[in-house]
C-alpha cells in the first residue's frame, strides 16, 4: 500500500489499522470525515509541523482605517499572489507587527540608511578613524539607535482572535492612511490539500485511528452485552474506553514533544 497522501487514503488507513475488512468497522463515512477535521484541527493547533512562520505584507485601505482593525481574510497569499497559500485566512496566531512612523522610515535620509552608508566603509577602509574600534563602534552605535526608537515609538501591541479573524493594532490610527504597508509575523496554518505530506504524518495517523476507534466504541456502546449467535459478546464499551487512553497518551506525547515552545517576553 502506498503512504497516505490524501483524506481518503489516511481514512483507508485508520480503518485498515482497527481491522477492517477482517473486521467490520462500525463508522460511518462522514463521521469519518468529521475526526479526520478533529484530527487536523489539533495538529494544526499543538504541532510544530502543522504551522510555519511567515511574514504578510499588507496595503492597508480606507476601510481598515475607519474600523480601526485589519480583517485576516483580506491579506493575500505570503508572496503576494491572490491565489497562493498559506494566505491570511490561514493564520493561526499574530507574533509581532514591525514598527512604522517616522523613526522607522526607510529612505535616503533615514539614519540607518546613513550610518550603513558612510561608516560601514569606514569600518573597512579607515576612512575618518571609522577602523580604530571596528564593529565594535558600529555595533554600539547601531544598539544606540535601536534605544531610541523603543524610547519614542515602542511596538505596538497587537489583539488577535482566529475566531473574529481581526488584527486589532494599539496605536493612533491618526499615524495611518490609506495606501501605508504594515508587515506582520505571523503563525499560518499549513493547507494538507497542497501539503500532502501531512497526511503520513506518523502522529496524525495514531491520533486519527484512536478517534475513529472511539467512534466505533461509541457507536457500538448501545449493544453492550448483546450475545450474537455463537456466543460472541458485543463490546462497545471497552473499545471506547481503550480508544480515550490512546487518545489521553497522544495528546499527551504531542504537547510535550511536539508543540511549540511558548514564548517567554519580559516587560
Amino acid at each position: 500500500m502506498s503512504r497516505p497522501n490524501s483524506r481518503q487514503t489516511i481514512i483507508d488507513y485508520a480503518l485498515r489499522t482497527l481491522g477492517f475488512p477482517v473486521i467490520e468497522i462500525n463508522v460511518d463515512t462522514e463521521q469519518c470525515e468529521d475526526r479526520l477535521d478533529e484530527a487536523l484541527d489539533f495538529f494544526v493547533e499543538r504541532h510544530f509541523d502543522g504551522v510555519e512562520k511567515v511574514f504578510f505584507k499588507y496595503q492597508l485601505t480606507s476601510t481598515d482605517v475607519e474600523n480601526k482593525y485589519i480583517n485576516t481574510n483580506n491579506i493575500l497569499g505570503w508572496d503576494g499572489s491572490a491565489t497562493s497559500k498559506p494566505n491570511g485566512s490561514n493564520i493561526v496566531s499574530v507574533v509581532k507587527l514591525f514598527q512604522f512612523g517616522n523613526f522607522a522610515n526607510i529612505d535616503m535620509f533615514d539614519l540607518k540608511y546613513q550610518l550603513a552608508l558612510v561608516d560601514y566603509f569606514g569600518i573597512n577602509r579607515g576612512y575618518n578613524g571609522g577602523g580604530s574600534m571596528g564593529l565594535a563602534s558600529y555595533d554600539s552605535t547601531k544598539r544606540y539607535i535601536k534605544l531610541i526608537e523603543d524610547f519614542f515609538q515602542g511596538e505596538k501591541a497587537l489583539r488577535f482572535s482566529k475566531v473574529t479573524n481581526r488584527i486589532h493594532i494599539d496605536c493612533n490610527w491618526s499615524e495611518l492612511k490609506a495606501g501605508d504597508y504594515l508587515v506582520f509575523e505571523t503563525y499560518a496554518a499549513l493547507d494538507p490539500e497542497l501539503y500532502t505530506k501531512i497526511f503520513d504524518d506518523r502522529l496524525l495517523k495514531k491520533y486519527l485511528t484512536a478517534l475513529i476507534k472511539r467512534q466505533w466504541g461509541a457507536n457500538m456502546a448501545k449493544y453492550d452485552g448483546v450475545q450474537l449467535p455463537g456466543g460472541i459478546v458485543m463490546k462497545g464499551g471497552q473499545i471506547y474506553a481503550e480508544a480515550v487512553q490512546e487518545i489521553a497518551a497522544i495528546e499527551n506525547e504531542v504537547l510535550t514533544s511536539y508543540e511549540l515552545p511558548a514564548s517567554f517576553f519580559m516587560g
